[in-house]
């Protein structure tokens, strides 16, 4: 099991909540401020995903502001720091905020330098994710999705790997 993994089923650190809050809200300067402070505190593997999603909404704010450059030159940093996490970490749905900020910097890269003022806003999407409210989250150790739990049974969505309440102990703790 990689530390990515380890540090997936850990909860959310509360100002990289606030952060994804602000992110989705477009308030991207913002986001980016609450999302440093839980990169600080952190310690481990986790602090490269909230560093990269602090990157994309700062590639996201050079875009709105014009920034060719910029935008693409923070785009390349966060994916450096995205790529090694499982498609769900902390709730967060990491492989999908990879495919939507690469989908924006593909756009940006289309129009170019001298047009980059055309973009439509529309490609920056929000980052998904579920608040767990204290609850543990389990991210399976096969295939790295964010695992359901119910009765007692935690099951993998994508790949059927299960788990019962008396080996949680033995696989997550």
């Amino acid at each position: 099991m990689t530390e990515s993994i380890i540090d997936c089923a850990s909860p959310l650190h509360p100002h990289a909540a606030q952060g994804l809050r602000l992110f989705n809200e477009g308030k991207y300067f913002e986001a980016h401020e609450a999302l440093e402070v839980a990169w600080l505190e952190e310690t481990g593997k986790i602090r490269d995903l909230y560093r990269g999603i602090l990157q994309v909404g700062v590639a996201y704010l050079h875009i709105t502001r014009g920034n060719y450059n910029g935008a693409i030159k923070v785009h390349g940093r966060s994916i450096k720091w995205l790529k090694d996490f499982p498609p769900v970490c902390r709730g967060i749905h990491v492989e999908e905020l990879r495919h939507d900020a690469e989908a924006a910097l593909d756009e940006v890269r289309r129009l170019g330098i001298k047009r980059i003022g055309e973009f439509d806003g529309s490609f920056l999407k929000p980052v998904k994710w579920q608040e767990t409210s204290g609850k543990k989250v389990y991210t399976c150790d096969r295939c790295g999705s964010e695992m359901r739990e119910s009765n007692c049974k935690v099951a993998c969505p994508n790949c059927g790997n299960r788990f019962d309440c008396s080996d949680l102990n033995i696989y997550f703790d």
